[in-house]
């Protein structure tokens, strides 16, 4: 069935009106929840003194969020504002030189933030998988990278290797793991495209303007080689109609998001309260629901403004860089899940597509996921809850596949066939329901605790079973419905687009 099935809009209306009263019912739980720990003892290292006019604390557990916005705020802002000024004045001066101005900049603001060791560490690697490039041997390339990459992920190169660099500050580690991550991504992606050059290297200087292009470096997102060489090399630099327009409203958008979620925190404490299961346990089930959800939410938020920010900056210096991930709200399948599409389009590309090819296959499905998560597993960095996280949502994207198998064959093929449209919508979406679930829960492992997952999912599934379970599942079932309703509109409005511009 496809997806222009179309239900009608009292059914939505409905499915509407129940989803936001949920909503509403759950947020406040973790509402009068964070207002009765403001001040325990518990929650002292989480909970800090936030807005004196709001007269409330703040949720200040996420130490990334904190430090970006306040001691790291005015490096930020002054290194990235370099970037902006110089990269605009090379633009208007001599754009056919603005790659070389961005990789000096670049290579300036990392000797001025890390310094020398750092830098030549980053160096070093970089020209270890030039020289592999050169063989023009993609399994050599595979192998050599992965083995850079382990060095920084696994103990104990990747101690030794960090104290070579001098200096303790609070985002050391974040810079350092970042940066030298991004790197090798980067110089594998390089590597592989040298490969698939059939005339002619690279020269290693396309790589430092590749890989040394300040924006990206630390935090990313990846775009893979191919792109950014065509990008970068452009020497006509023309906009199109209302792009600057567009800059600016994504600017303002990422701006507001910041105050956004500064103010919520100061509300919300959603992730200092799991840290207390004892307390947690308290909650009802509807919101401990909305606590586990709104974790998930609030990553995804953290992930779009810092990606939006940086792709805001790419775009004015002409580049197309990946998108911020697609909103988590709008997911109920496993495929589509991801917090970094950068990450995420360099594994489907050498990877995830390239071994599972039109992923219709079961064997090769299962061969294509296990090595996207094995590589996965590798640059998030080895450990117990990266394994877990990497078993549970490769198990997903596969159990996905199965069902769809499943339900190919025969007696409920010809079952689906004879229902009607939005009845087969309905059933689809009961389905995507429980499996919206398993997304949250596989996730909220790995950005809370193990702990906290195993409580929320005892006390939706069997303590809470059969009103909560039911209720909630009911609930979810309406989120989808919205969504594929969404997505149903997208469709059409993309078809008539199409059509548009045949005419």
């Amino acid at each position: 069935m496809g997806v222009k099935a179309m239900l009608p809009s009292y059914e939505l209306g409905f499915y509407a009106l129940a989803l936001t009263c949920a909503v509403v019912y759950s947020g406040s739980g973790i509402f009068e929840a964070s207002r009765d720990s403001m001040n325990r003892k518990a929650f002292r290292d989480g909970i800090k003194p936030g807005w004196h006019y709001f007269g409330r604390k703040m949720d200040v557990a996420d130490f990334e969020w904190v430090m970006w916005f306040t001691s790291f705020r005015n490096f930020i802002i002054f290194a990235l504002s370099g970037h902006i000024l110089f990269a605009k004045i090379c633009s208007m001066v001599m754009p056919q030189h603005r790659a070389v101005v961005y990789m000096l900049y670049g290579l300036l603001a990392v000797l001025g933030s890390m310094g020398l060791a750092y830098l030549m560490i980053v160096l070093s690697h970089c020209i270890i998988l030039y020289s592999v490039s050169l063989v023009k041997q993609k399994w050599l390339c595979y192998v050599a990278g992965l083995c850079c990459l382990a060095s920084f992920k696994v103990e104990p190169f990747s101690s030794w290797q960090s104290g070579f660099v001098p200096g303790v500050f609070d985002l050391q580690d974040v810079l350092f793991y970042g940066g030298s991550g991004f790197t090798i991504m980067r110089c594998i992606s390089f590597a592989l495209e040298s490969c698939e050059r059939k005339e002619g290297i690279y020269s290693i200087f396309d790589l430092l303007k590749y890989n040394f292009y300040l924006p990206f470096f630390f935090f990313g997102p990846v775009m893979t080689f191919d792109q950014f060489h065509a990008q970068v090399s452009t020497r006509g630099l023309q906009r199109k109609d209302d792009e600057m327009r567009n800059i600016r409203v994504h600017a303002v958008l990422h701006v507001g998001a910041i105050i956004a979620v500064d103010i919520f925190f100061h509300f919300f404490y959603i992730l200092t309260l799991p840290s207390d299961l004892k307390f947690v346990n308290r909650l009802s089930d509807w919101s401990l629901a909305g606590l586990a959800y709104s974790n998930l939410v609030y990553d995804w938020v953290k992930a779009a403004v810092m990606f939006g920010v940086i792709n805001t900056i790419a775009r004015l210096d002409h580049l197309d860089p990946p998108q911020p991930p697609k909103c988590i709200t709008m997911l109920y399948v496993f495929a589509e899940t991801h917090f970094d599409r950068g990450i995420n389009d360099w594994l489907c590309k050498y990877v995830y597509d390239h071994i599972g090819e039109n992923h219709d296959n079961v064997v090769k499905e299962l061969m294509a996921s296990i090595s996207t998560f094995a590589i996965t597993t590798l640059w998030l960095g080895p450990c117990e809850i990266v394994y877990i996280w990497s078993i549970f949502n490769c198990f997903g994207l596969n159990f996905e596949l199965w069902v769809q198998k499943f339900f190919q064959w025969e007696p409920f093929a010809k079952m689906e066939a004879n229902m009607s449209e939005a009845m087969s919508r309905r059933i689809r979406a009961v389905f995507g329901a429980a499996n919206f679930w398993a997304i949250v829960l596989y996730n909220i492992l790995a950005l809370n605790s193990l702990e906290f997952a195993l409580l929320v999912t005892k006390r939706l599934l069997l303590t809470g079973f059969p009103v909560s379970t039911l209720s909630i599942w009911f609930i979810t079932y309406c989120g989808v419905q919205l969504i594929k309703e969404r997505e149903r509109v997208l469709a059409i409005e993309e078809e008539k687009h199409d059509k548009a511009k045949k005419e």
